[in-house]
């Protein structure tokens, strides 16, 4: 079996030289975007050697988060952005692996007198969430850097939630971004809630390249629909066995109900290897990145059997993501 690596650097397809090469590059940029893994991390377990999940997306000279797991903004001043330059922030679901770290960007946002805006589009619960948080920066902000007589500050001051639900379809600084409920979660549908909350994946079509990501989320038809023909999917895959046992592992005291239910939400809201193979080749995808990301690390020999799986079902180019990697 031969696997195909995808390639990383978008610097590498870029092979013209010189002043014009420069500013063609930047073009080429802005039409495409990057696509930065933050976090690759599937949690709630933490891992030493990957950050909890969060990704950037660069495009048009804008910096967009996309998950905000606790950590973002360490990572992000890897590559010289600063919490006061998000532009935005897209929120997949509520779950606290992947807004973990959305307090800490806020909170340091305000310590460094950031002035623009800031929406942050979620899906329903996204506005209770937030406002929470800010309503935590009260003592904070009101103490500030302590200094007598400074004037107040309004740590409230640019922040805009959009709550987003399925089928939802927007236009961001002339990026389109579609959503759609995945089955992250499985509440009766016409249960309190099930209207409560949405697990949504996105799909976001730039000038020169449709980038979707999963989310968290099991075998969705919802999902396949969204991903149809995006030329690179951001995808979710847990070895579903090793993370329950890493489970139990963590916490040998986990009462056995709780451990019931946080056995049949793995099982059932998260891809395997081959569910990703599938969801990549059903949906004609171009390329696939591997994110939130729970198994075997590459350095182990059963590492290999996640390719497998994968290439037994898709043909086109993979890579199971590590955090910092560039798309």
């Amino acid at each position: 079996m031969t696997f195909k690596a995808l390639p990383i650097a978008l610097a590498a397809a870029i092979t013209l030289a010189g002043p014009a090469a420069a500013q063609s590059a930047d073009t080429m940029r802005d039409r495409v975007g990057t696509w930065i893994t933050l976090g690759t991390s599937g949690g709630p377990v933490t891992n030493p050697g990957r950050s909890q999940p969060a990704n950037l997306l660069r495009f048009a000279g804008k910096d967009y988060l996309v998950d905000v797991g606790d950590g973002a903004a360490g990572q992000i001043s890897k590559v010289d952005v600063q919490s006061k330059m998000i532009d935005g922030v897209f929120v997949s679901h509520l779950h606290f692996d992947h807004t973990g770290g959305l307090a800490a960007i806020l909170g340091l946002r305000f310590q460094t007198s950031a002035s623009d805006p800031l929406t942050i589009y979620g899906p329903p619960g996204t506005r209770e969430m937030v406002e929470g948080l800010l309503a935590s920066m009260v003592p904070g902000a009101t103490a500030n850097y302590g200094v007598a007589g400074a004037p107040p500050a309004d740590h409230r001051a640019g922040i805009e939630v959009v709550e987003l639900r399925d089928g939802d379809s927007i236009t961001v600084d002339g990026m389109r971004v579609q959503v759609a409920s995945n089955t992250h979660y499985s509440f009766p549908p016409q249960s309190e809630l099930a209207q409560r909350f949405q697990s949504l994946s996105y799909r976001f079509d730039l000038p020169g390249r449709s980038i979707v990501y999963t989310g968290d989320t099991g075998p969705s038809d919802a999902v396949e629909t969204l991903a149809m023909d995006a030329d690179l999917l951001v995808a979710e895959m847990m070895d579903i066995p090793l993370t329950i046992e890493r489970m139990r592992m963590a916490n040998p005291g986990m009462p056995e109900p709780i451990l019931k239910q946080m056995q049949t939400h793995l099982s059932d809201h998260h891809l395997s290897a081959s569910d990703v193979g599938a969801l990549a080749s059903r949906s004609r995808v171009g390329a696939v990145a591997v994110t939130h990301f729970s198994g075997w690390a590459a350095a182990d020999a059963r590492h290999a059997e996640y390719l497998r799986q994968i290439a037994e079902a898709y043909d086109g180019p993979f890579v199971i993501a590590d955090d910092m990697d560039a798309f």
